[in-house]
């Protein structure tokens, strides 16, 4: 169901019902399925139980009645049946319904569901177990209507499926409460639940709207409210009055800074661009009409636009800035003036126009990972046709349209009112999508114009899905960008697939390289271990040998020292000394008593066992004949006439 539809019944049920809160009603229209008969029904049942189709009316009114269209109605009859209605029985009783309820105390949010039957005490039991906190001192605030006590049952609220509550304990103590910060934040909170009366001059009208909104409202949902009782379009009021903090349509009017509890506004209609014409032209074969009746044709009308509008931009067409300079030769400098161009036309609400040259659209668009790619929207203007200016102002600059543009297409747009600048594109358009394409475009009659191409990139080649002529209707236009969508998700998952896979291949490949990489370091971190152990075995080898070659020739040299070996017949003092091994063996020789204790040290190394790594010992008694003066005698040492010497190596 289209908005502006849904904005229709919500008005007529309000007319019929007199219910004045909107959420309210919107609540039970959604309850209904936007049935308005349905939803009339279950408010104020007729007798038959059926809303009848048509009414009659009992006297005429002295105010003209005004139905969807805005038409004034007979004062005897008329065919729509959503006129008030006098209840002649009670409300029928409704099924209960379940709440939802997002309670927020402190930094704890505590999830609340329960029946419509129920009343807030009810709500305020189950907080009290949740939360520790006593009934008697919790304050349930953000409730929408401010008539609210512990045995208020929830179903005469008519509040909506999800609601968000907050509790205040001012009888507690709260940690950090001292600090202004806190302190702020308690005012906003208070706000939120405070009513604020905005008095709305509708300065064409000269008519003051007094409304009374609560905290929680944000700006975006006043300025709906004023559309439904001005027929002034959100995206063309111009308001006074809104404090800077209010610049954010989001925000609530708790947080805007309005006066309170009265604040004053204005509001009025953006001119449009035949109304700052010279009063002077007048075009003689065309109707005009006043400013009343212009507005009650906007509302009239399939595009909602006046007749200024529909037919003046002709004959202003040539006093108009160019959207493009004639042969642009810069894609992005061109497209910086289409954008303030269009901007200065028909205002700021507008799809986000790419800016930059056709292929870095492409690349933006289409190369991109498959999750994030989009579908390609080239707009084509052209000033001399007839459309551009409905197309433009009620269909692109619609907020459904440009909310769907933004989020699922890059848009990139081109002024082919000029002939160089037509000739241009169609060459780009030849290189990127063909001549077939080309000529297509280049058949289209200036009346056909704008048009809006929806592209679809391909692994191998860019698809023209669709190409939109500017008399079509918002619906026609939304639902063929729908069904652009389609195709492209389509084509998007299997993309999105294929780029899975191909992501799992090469991870697969980089694990595998990786895990080739460690084997091959490891592999050579083993080769050289076993090199340097190699090495340092050979130097091991070498240093032995060098050692025992070292070795051998102090041996040798000790040997060759030795004084001769004396006879046993010696006229001399002879001592025989015999010298057991540590391996057992034995050794002996004879020495003159008269040689000193270094001539049986040398005797000794000369067999290879040095006196700086074996002791000599004497058995009996036990000495350690190494550690004596090596200049005392044999004899002096008590080693004659013989003695028994054992070797035993050092520790």
């Amino acid at each position: 169901m289209a908005a502006m539809d849904r904005e229709m019944i919500l008005a007529d049920f309000q007319a019929c019902t007199g219910i004045e809160n909107i959420d309210e009603a919107i609540t039970l229209l959604e309850q209904n399925n936007w049935d308005l008969v349905a939803a009339i029904n279950g408010i104020i049942p007729q007798e038959n139980g059926i809303v009848q189709s048509e009414f009659v009316a009992s006297e005429p009114s002295q105010d003209p009645l005004y139905g969807p269209a805005g038409q004034p109605s007979s004062s005897s009859s008329t065919s729509s049946a959503f006129c008030p209605i006098i209840p002649s029985r009670p409300i029928v009783e409704r099924q209960p319904r379940m709440l939802n309820f997002r309670v927020e105390y402190r930094d704890r949010n505590v999830e609340v569901v329960v029946e419509d039957t129920n009343t807030v005490g009810a709500i305020k039991q189950i907080l009290e177990n949740e939360l520790q906190i006593p009934v008697p001192q919790m304050q349930l605030k953000g409730w929408k209507s401010t008539d609210i006590n512990d045995s208020t049952v929830l179903r005469s609220l008519h509040l909506p499926k999800n609601n968000s509550l907050y509790v205040l304990t001012p009888d507690m103590a709260q940690p950090g409460a001292d600090g202004p910060a806190t302190s702020q934040s308690s005012a906003l909170q208070e706000s939120l639940n405070e009513n604020f009366m905005l008095i709305i001059t509708h300065r064409e009208a000269q008519r003051d709207y007094s409304l009374n909104f609560p905290g929680t409202r944000t700006v975006q949902e006043v300025k709906r409210n004023i559309f439904d009782l001005t027929n002034i379009h959100v995206r063309h009021q111009i308001w006074e009055g809104w404090p800077a903090s209010a610049e954010d349509d989001s925000v609530t009017l708790a947080a805007a800074g309005l006066s309170y509890p009265c604040h004053r506004l204005i509001v009025s209609k953006r001119p449009s661009p035949t109304q700052t014409r010279e009063q002077s032209e007048e075009c003689t074969d065309v109707h005009m009409v006043s400013d009343s009746e212009g507005d009650d044709f906007e509302d009239a009308t399939e595009f909602g636009v006046d007749d200024g509008e529909l037919f003046g931009m002709i004959s202003s067409g040539s006093k108009k800035s160019p959207m493009m300079p004639d042969d642009a030769e810069n894609e992005g400098d061109a497209l910086l003036q289409f954008t303030a161009e269009f901007s200065s036309r028909y205002g700021d609400c507008h799809p986000v126009f790419f800016i930059g040259s056709l292929e870095a659209a492409f690349q933006e668009a289409f190369y991109g990972k498959a999750r994030d790619r989009k579908l390609l929207a080239i707009y084509l203007h052209h000033d001399d046709s007839v459309l551009t200016n409905v197309f433009c102002s009620q269909l692109l600059c619609a907020e459904s349209i440009v909310s769907y543009l933004s989020q699922n297409f890059i848009t990139w747009a081109w002024d082919v009112t000029r002939e160089a600048n037509r000739a241009r594109f169609l060459s780009m358009c030849t290189r990127h999508f063909g001549s077939v394409v080309a000529q297509t475009i280049r058949t289209h009659k200036t009346d056909q114009f704008p048009l809006l191409l929806i592209i679809m990139g391909k692994r191998s080649s860019n698809e023209v899905l669709n190409v939109i002529q500017g008399n079509t209707t918002v619906d026609d236009l939304m639902m063929r960008l729908m069904n652009a969508m389609e195709i492209f998700a389509a084509q998007q998952q299997e993309d999105i697939r294929d780029e899975d896979e191909r992501e799992a291949r090469e991870r697969v490949k980089r694990e595998q390289d990786e895990a080739y990489r460690v084997s091959l370091e490891a592999d050579r971190a083993k080769r050289e271990a076993q090199e340097r152990e190699i090495a340092e075995q050979v130097r091991q080898e070498q240093i032995r040998k060098e050692q025992e070659e070292e070795r051998e020739a102090i041996r040798l040299s000790l040997e060759q020292s030795l004084p001769p070996e004396p006879r046993e017949e010696s006229s001399e003092l002879v001592s025989k000394l015999r010298i057991r091994t540590p391996r057992g063996e034995f050794f002996e020789r004879r020495f003159l008593a008269a040689n000193g204790l270094q001539v049986v040290f040398d005797y000794v190394a000369s067999k290879g066992f040095p006196k700086d790594e074996y002791k000599l010992l004497s058995t009996f008694p036990r000495r350690d004949v190494s550690q004596f003066d090596p200049t005392e005698t044999l004899l002096e040492v008590k080693l004659y006439p013989q003695e028994t010497l054992f070797l035993e190596a050092k520790e």
